[in-house]
């Protein structure tokens, strides 16, 4: 496993470095470029902040100075080289400090998986396209913390790493109070040095950055830039702005300093000297007044932390900190207004939970080494003897991660729909075949349905009602219910969904398929969008919004017929399944009349909903017989000390 994940790690440094090198000149390394290029700040007389093109201080600026004579090296191999080198030696830094007491197997797997992550991660792809150093103050902190010998050594190392970004400092209260004074008096006695020699070589230049700029306040672009994931950067957007924000930036800044450097401190104190480095660098990251994508890899080393009690719990809070540094944040929260907020600032929220809320739990908790076991299901019978290969939890599964999983896997989804596109012609040819299908079968009934419907006013109204709004809505209920009520059929059914989702995403790629409603010539009326303009290539794309050809099989009717067929094999009244079989009938009669698929699209719906069912079978056996599943844990597997620790969880 370890050379698999080597391999990985290899793969991904192989194709960053494809991407760099293979952009055009102009668009690699472009603040690289702009400062030791041949027309970068570098090279002309003159401040370095005549522009706010240059962002680092006047010592990044002294240490950037040689490499102007060797710009052409720099900004390509030699440049792109050395920052994987660094990225890998961040990594075996980081899997070195981890906590202890760790497992034999997690000391082995811990150096790749970090160097993954952080290849993977957004900061990390940002400093390679825009040729960063970044990186850099991480790197120069987590060695002189964890890599050098000698509190002296140690400091030298951070107070170089604040001497390029001076809001690591912070790191001083830091090693104060948990005993490392000497560390901490030679991180301010570099700091001052590395200054003062750039202070002595480029007096202009470090008047303006320290005096005019305010430490590089306003430097770079606008601060109310969606890049910009610092306290300074939310308020500017929320629309603060003047004396008033100014006041509002400082009073929070000095309350999350303090708050989150006493839970930094106490978190080296108890052992957990990475958990104290993040949370320091989260900090960093909310009370800097710009902290662009590529600075905040800080908030990725807070996914050390160990939190929940459960073991299912577990898993939670790594998995939310791994997905907002890896995924762009309209993934991550649904683009809706009230959500707006959310969104834009998804990367400063999960620093300031590191920093002041997430419970990271103590080294001293018994739930630390040793969380409640998780429940499993009994096994049920199968035919096949190596199924089921995916144990059935019995426990009510974590809410924040399957939300994470439901959010990731439709933003995924819908971009893998979107990209699964084919030409008006093919499309419209393959409908042709369609619809000879159906003539020869007698089902060509879709003329017929949507004009009758169209001419009873409140029928018509209730079809388009009834497919624009329900589509969502039942699936997110059943699965709600599912997820409170009974969570053992809740990952069955989930399962069973998401195999038929991946199944019509083939169907979307491999058969692109004008609806009725985009065929010229049929006269069908499109009762939802309006008057379609048949003269207009891109009549069919919906401004590129979403793919109108992705109509076989038919999702709508798909994911109707599965929360039909759950709730006819899970609810325990015949009412409640008769309820549940009709809206599989009247979303069929709602996607024909609407003139939005075919009837065969509706058999090619039911067809994916089928296989996912069989597929969920085969791989996970049987549908487990309903008993002891109301959610609840085990409390008699809770550790003690008198019965001492739990036999390993696996699964």
């Amino acid at each position: 496993m370890r050379t698999v994940l080597w391999l990985v790690v290899a793969v991904l440094a192989a194709r960053q470095v494809a991407v760099v090198l293979n952009s055009p000149r102009g668009d690699r390394s472009t603040d690289l470029e702009t400062w030791v290029g041949p027309d970068g700040v570098l090279q002309v007389a003159g401040s370095l902040y005549d522009s706010t093109r240059f962002t680092g201080t006047p010592f990044g600026g002294l240490v950037l100075k040689p490499l102007t004579r060797a710009a052409e090296q720099t900004l390509g191999w030699g440049w792109t080289f050395g920052t994987l080198l660094l990225i890998v030696a961040l990594g075996l830094v980081a899997a070195r400090a981890l906590p202890q007491p760790v497992t034999r197997r997690t000391a082995l797997l811990a150096a790749p998986v970090a160097v993954t992550l952080l290849m993977l991660s957004l900061p990390v792809r940002n400093t390679l396209h825009l040729g960063q150093t970044s990186i850099m103050p991480v790197l120069l902190v987590l060695v002189g913390c964890f890599a050098v010998r000698g509190e002296r050594a140690g400091g030298v190392c951070v107070g170089v790493a604040a001497a390029l970004q001076p809001t690591v400092l912070l790191f001083v209260p830091l090693l104060w109070f948990t005993g490392r004074r000497r560390a901490a008096a030679s991180t301010g006695i570099t700091f001052a040095g590395a200054t003062a020699l750039a202070w002595a070589a480029m007096p202009h230049d470090s008047y303006a950055y320290w005096v005019h700029h305010l430490a590089g306040v306003g430097l770079g672009g606008r601060a109310d830039d969606l890049a910009n994931q610092s306290l300074h950067g939310a308020l500017l957007r929320l629309g603060l702005e003047g004396p008033l924000e100014i006041a509002v930036f400082f009073t929070l800044a000095a309350a999350v300093a303090v708050l989150g450097m006493r839970r930094a401190i106490r978190y080296a104190r108890d052992g957990q000297l990475l958990l104290a480095v993040a949370i320091t660098g989260c900090v960093v990251v909310v009370v800097s007044p710009t902290s662009w994508k590529h600075q905040l890899l800080w908030v990725l080393l807070a996914a050390v932390g160990r939190v929940g009690k459960r073991a299912s719990s577990r898993c939670a809070w790594p998995v939310a900190v791994v997905l907002v540094m890896t995924l762009p944040a309209k993934m991550m929260v649904p683009d809706a207004d009230v959500l707006h907020s959310v969104r834009d600032n998804v990367v400063l929220l999960a620093a300031l939970a590191s920093a002041l809320v997430v419970p990271f739990l103590s080294r001293t908790s018994e739930y630390y080494r040793n969380p409640i076991p998780t429940e499993y299901a009994p096994k049920a019978e199968t035919r096949f003897s190596w199924a089921p290969l995916l144990r059935r939890v019995a426990t009510r599964p974590n809410l924040l991660l399957e939300l994470l999983l439901i959010r990731v896997t439709y933003a995924a989804y819908q971009r893998t729909r979107l990209e699964a596109t084919g030409s008006r012609a093919v499309a419209e040819e393959n409908a042709w075949q369609i619809l000879a299908i159906e003539k020869a079968l007698f089902l060509d009934i879709e003329h017929w349905v949507n004009h009758t419907v169209v001419q009873v006013g409140w029928l018509r109204h209730f079809f388009d009602f009834y497919y624009s709004s329900f589509h969502f809505v039942v699936p997110m209920t059943v699965l709600g219910v599912l997820a409170w009520r009974r969570p053992t059929d809740y990952r069955w059914a989930r399962t069973a969904l998401g195999f038929t989702t991946v199944l019509a995403l083939v169907g979307f790629s491999f058969y692109p398929l004008a609806p009725p409603r985009l065929m010229p010539g049929l006269g069908i009326i499109d009762t939802i969008h309006g008057v379609q303009d048949f003269s207009e290539p891109d009549y069919g794309r919906l401004t590129e919004l979403t793919n109108q050809y992705a109509a076989m099989p038919s999702l709508h009717f798909g994911w109707s017929l599965w929360c039909g067929l759950t709730i006819a094999i899970v609810a325990p009244r015949w009412w409640m399944k008769t309820l549940g079989l009709l809206h599989p009938a009247f979303t069929a009669a709602a996607i024909v009349a609407t003139g939005n698929h075919w009837v065969l699209d509706a058999v090619g719906g039911a067809a994916v909903v089928g296989a996912g069912f069989a597929l969920t079978y085969v791989l996970t056996g049987p549908r487990a017989e309903p008993g002891k599943d109301d959610g609840r844990t085990n409390e008699a597997a809770r550790p003690t000390a008198a019965s001492g620790p739990p036999e390993p969880v696996r699964g």
